[in-house]
C-alpha cells in the first residue's frame, strides 16, 4: 500500500506524499492565522511519525507525537488563550528570548544522549538539535510569538540537508518549502506585532 512511487523525479510513497501535502496546508494557514492549520498540523504529524519510523529518524518520529499534544494546545490557545480571548501576533521578552535559547540547548543535549545510547539512529545529534528546535518553534508558534518564524528558518534549513543524507528527498523539498514559508510568515507576522504595539 505505501509502495514507492516517482514524483517529481524523486522516489517517494504515498504516505509521505500526503504528508507533504498536509503539512504545506497547515503551514500556509499558521501564516495567515487561521485556526484549522491545528487540524492538519494533526493530520500531518500523524501520518509523518509513520514516514520518520520508517527512516530510523526516532526524535522526528517521536517530535510527531508531541506536535499532536501541542497542536491540540496550540489550538485552544489560538481561540482562548488571552483570557477568553483570541491571541495576538506579539514578540518574545529579552528574558523570553534567553529561555527559549536555553531550552534548546538543554533539549539538544538530553534528546542527543537519549538517541545516541538507546536508539539504532546514525544522526543521533543532528535529530536530537533539530528535534529540541521544533519544540521550541511548536510552543512559540502555540503563543503566536514571531519569533517562531526564526526558529524555524534556521530548523528548516538544517532539517534539508539531514532528509537528503536519510534520502527522503521530497520531505527535504517540503523543508525547503517551509524555509520560504517561514520567510514569508516572519515579514507578515512582524509588521502585525509593530502595528499592533
Amino acid at each position: 500500500m505505501n509502495e514507492p512511487l516517482a514524483f517529481l523525479g524523486f522516489s517517494t510513497t504515498p504516505l509521505e506524499l500526503i504528508s507533504f501535502l498536509l503539512a504545506v496546508t497547515t503551514v500556509l494557514l499558521n501564516i495567515r492565522q487561521k485556526h484549522w492549520a491545528w487540524l492538519f498540523s494533526i493530520a500531518s504529524s500523524a501520518t509523518f511519525a509513520v514516514v520518520f519510523f520508517e527512516a530510523k529518524l526516532y526524535g522526528d518520529m517521536g517530535l510527531q507525537f508531541v506536535f499532536i499534544g501541542a497542536s491540540v494546545w496550540g489550538w485552544y490557545q489560538w481561540l482562548h488563550g488571552a483570557g477568553d480571548q483570541p491571541l495576538v501576533v506579539s514578540r518574545l521578552t529579552r528574558a523570553g528570548r534567553g529561555w527559549s535559547i536555553a531550552a534548546w540547548a538543554i533539549g539538544f543535549v538530553l534528546l542527543s544522549q537519549f538517541l545516541d545510547h538507546l536508539t539504532d539512529t546514525d544522526v543521533p545529534h543532528a535529530d536530537g538539535f533539530l528535534t529540541a528546535g521544533s519544540l521550541v518553534g511548536q510552543l512559540l508558534l502555540g503563543r503566536k510569538k514571531v519569533e517562531n518564524w526564526l526558529v524555524w528558518i534556521v530548523v528548516d534549513l538544517l532539517y534539508v540537508g539531514l532528509y537528503i543524507y536519510k534520502d527522503l528527498h521530497l520531505t527535504a523539498i517540503l523543508y525547503a518549502v517551509f524555509v520560504v514559508l517561514a520567510w514569508t510568515g516572519w515579514r507578515a507576522w512582524s509588521k502585525l506585532a509593530r502595528r499592533d504595539a
